[in-house]
């Protein structure tokens, strides 16, 4: 009987599962192999059911208006004829009125331009060579440096090493950190690298460009409140001579105004959603959630519950509200320097045209309508015209 079970166990088993057996020969490591791959099995399975269903499915809670190039902002054109309609809210009533959005694709050509101006502008945050560095020195000394007895403004560079910030730059120098940022031309402080090579002045000051002609030393120290025979001294140019515009001088002692002091720190604006959220789609190209090509997102996209209250970013006056069949329920505020703010895809408006906001007023409620996925609130700047990214201003 014994030799026929052996002959029995040998014969059952043929090919791979006759190794198989021969390697796994006892009951024990049968059930741990058996488990180590069933349990792998099941990962790959998970995670290729996860990616199908991200592939296959629309995100929620996305949304706004998608063009093949940068979008720009146009007054008078944002009625839609017959889908402008009233829309109603806790607070008041309004229709849709004469601020309009004009979202162009641009050329082939335009779009290289953007491009290229992109490029340049990270060109500016790169760390140059020592030799191209101390060449702007010399031609900054050459158009904006002075000597003479009494007075001496030249400059000297510093390599960003790791751990350094502005402010701890400028203190090591004593000057301030609106020289480092004017003086260097620097547009986002959050994007100091290292191994960027800074021009450091031998004094506080900022470097001021002439807006217009006829302006004079004089006049601009007023305005900025120095001392015009320093800065005459300085910049070797008498004070009542009439200047051209684009003219650069140095302004000693002079401070940066406060709205571009925030632009650069990225402090302007305020978060318009003050709950909890998830940025379901950020500025700049993407997918589209609607037909899977590459577009321009002109905000960006915070998802969060119906019904969330939306307030106002900075303070400004509310200069549109209404419907439109790619924003839904929107609402735009104007605020000074030329930005403003659109809030889209509410379920209602809680002002009126003409009332005067700031940060702690709620303006309208998180909602889904117009093009969207989901509830969330598209969120747009416009600087001058231009979308710009909102997530570079806001604290």
């Amino acid at each position: 009987m014994k030799q026929f079970e052996n002959y029995k166990n040998n014969g059952q088993h043929h090919g791979p599962a006759k190794i198989y057996f021969m390697i796994f020969n006892t009951r024990i490591k049968r059930t741990i192999f058996n488990s180590v791959c069933a349990f792998f099995g099941g990962l790959l399975l998970t995670f290729g059911a996860l990616y199908i269903y991200d592939k296959k499915t629309i995100p929620h809670g996305v949304g706004g208006l998608e063009t093949s190039g940068v979008p720009e902002f146009l007054q008078n054109e944002l009625k839609n004829g017959s889908d402008s309609k009233k829309i109603s809210g806790e607070t008041g009533s309004d229709t849709a009125t004469d601020v309009s959005l004009s979202e162009a694709s641009l050329s082939d050509e335009s779009l290289l331009d953007a491009e290229q101006e992109l490029q340049s502008f990270h060109g500016d945050f790169e760390a140059d060579s020592p030799e191209h560095a101390e060449a702007l020195l010399e031609a900054e000394k050459q158009e904006t440096s002075v000597y003479d007895d009494s007075l001496e403004l030249c400059y000297s560079t510093y390599r960003v090493k790791k751990g350094d910030m502005i402010g701890f730059i400028a203190d090591n120098f004593n000057i301030t950190q609106d020289t480092i940022i004017s003086v260097n031309n620097i547009r986002q402080s959050r994007l100091l690298q290292i191994g960027q090579y800074l021009k450091i002045p031998s004094m506080p000051g900022i470097i001021y460009t002439v807006r217009k002609n006829g302006e004079t030393i004089e006049s601009i120290a007023k305005k900025y409140d120095i001392s015009a025979d320093k800065a005459s001294r300085i910049n070797k140019v008498e004070k009542e001579v009439k200047l051209n515009a684009g003219a650069t001088l140095f302004l000693p002692d002079a401070y940066l105004d406060w709205v571009t002091r925030q632009e650069i720190n990225g402090d302007l604006f305020h978060k318009p959603i003050r709950a909890r959220y998830w940025l379901s789609s950020y500025y700049g190209w993407r997918s589209s959630p609607f037909n899977g090509k590459r577009s321009y997102h002109s905000g960006v996209d915070m998802a969060c519950p119906q019904g969330t209250n939306v307030y106002a970013a900075l303070v400004g006056t509310v200069t549109s509200t209404g419907f439109n069949n790619v924003y839904g329920n929107y609402v735009i505020v104007t605020h000074h320097s030329g930005y403003k703010t659109l809030y889209g895809h509410l379920s209602a408006i809680l002002v009126t045209r003409g009332k005067v906001v700031d940060t702690n007023t709620r303006i309208g409620k998180v909602g889904s309508t117009g093009m969207s996925t989901g509830p969330h609130l598209h969120f747009t700047v416009y600087k001058n015209g231009k979308t710009v990214d909102p997530m570079a201003l806001w604290k």
